[in-house]
């Protein structure tokens, strides 16, 4: 019975900081693997065992009250120690079990991040893995992420990265049918004179094409007549011939090898550093992904990593 009330008292305390964090019942229900109902019964018998109201609830929102904040300050910390603890005692298994919270931008992510996270399951069967895709930067440790994966150039200083694909490039890429009525761009000024499929990015801006060239740099606000929201949207319109185009040449590679595409601009596009995992570099470092890290480093331990310079992130 004791270790009965103690598991509910547990439930309930992770429910508490759940439903602070998400400042929604229904997304932190989903975030703790249980119904809403459950959640919020959670809530309402912690609640009445305490005698004071820690949330305050309508039908839009809700939030903390002032018992609310004082009881999450002391609470979330001690949760925070309970879960090292816990973690500290998964070092001295054979195989590591768990949950691997990983943060990224989903064009990061898709067919990239998928065959280490294959690899890693089937080596360690008792671990979970849960990836996030999300367009805006976070801050991984304050938002209960392990680790995060992103362009280098994006990643924190105060961070450890590991290369996922050391090199990363953008090109400009248009349809055979729109160049033959079009013509061909020569330089990237000449790219105002085009229809140009623009990107919006998550923060609702739209990209500005960037281009270099024996140090010269260039940024073009293009126009066309469609924006989309996703390189995929982005290749299927200029695939259909509906203008030029800016993407990965990850995005970009199967119209370029059966001729959908034509690669345009070549020179102004030098690849940059690519995509990779990184996590706290002072903090302790789950089993899990520890584990997560070695497969990662064995299934790219051909690929060369770049040069590490001061005041980037630390390059493992």
């Amino acid at each position: 019975m004791k270790s009965s009330k103690h598991k509910a008292g547990l439930v309930e305390l992770n429910a508490v900081v759940a439903v602070a964090v998400a400042r929604n019942f229904r997304a932190a229900a989903r975030e703790l693997g249980m119904s809403a109902s459950a959640l919020s019964h959670a809530i309402a018998t912690l609640e009445t065992r305490m005698g004071v109201k820690l949330f305050n609830r309508t039908t839009r929102s809700v939030s903390l009250t002032e018992a609310g904040e004082e009881f999450l300050g002391k609470v979330e910390p001690a949760l925070r120690e309970i879960s090292e603890a816990m973690e500290a005692v998964n070092q001295f298994r054979a195989t590591p079990t768990g949950t691997l919270r990983i943060n990224t931008a989903e064009p990061a992510a898709r067919g990239l991040l998928m065959p280490f996270v294959l690899e890693f399951i089937r080596r360690y069967p008792d671990m979970h893995v849960d990836i996030v895709t999300e367009g805006k930067m976070i801050d991984i440790a304050a938002d209960g992420f392990d680790a995060g994966i992103r362009i280098l150039d994006m990643v924190p200083q105060d961070m450890v990265a590991v290369m996922l694909k050391p090199e990363e490039r953008l090109i400009v890429a248009a349809s055979p049918s729109y160049l033959e009525k079009r013509g061909r761009p020569q330089t990237p000024q000449d790219l105002l004179r085009h229809d140009c499929v623009g990107l919006r990015l998550p923060s609702g801006t739209i990209y500005r094409w960037e281009f270099e060239r024996h140090g010269e740099e260039i940024r073009l606000d293009v126009t066309g007549p469609i924006t989309v929201q996703s390189t995929e949207l982005m290749f299927e319109a200029v695939a259909g011939g509906a203008g030029i185009g800016y993407m990965t040449e990850r995005t970009a590679g199967p119209g370029l090898a059966d001729g959908r595409l034509v690669h345009l601009l070549d020179e102004w596009t030098p690849p940059f550093p690519g995509i990779c995992l990184y996590y706290p570099r002072h903090r302790h470092v789950p089993a899990g992904l520890k584990a997560f890290v070695a497969v990662i480093k064995e299934m790219t331990k051909s690929a060369p990593s770049p040069r590490e310079e001061k005041g980037t992130p630390r390059i493992e």
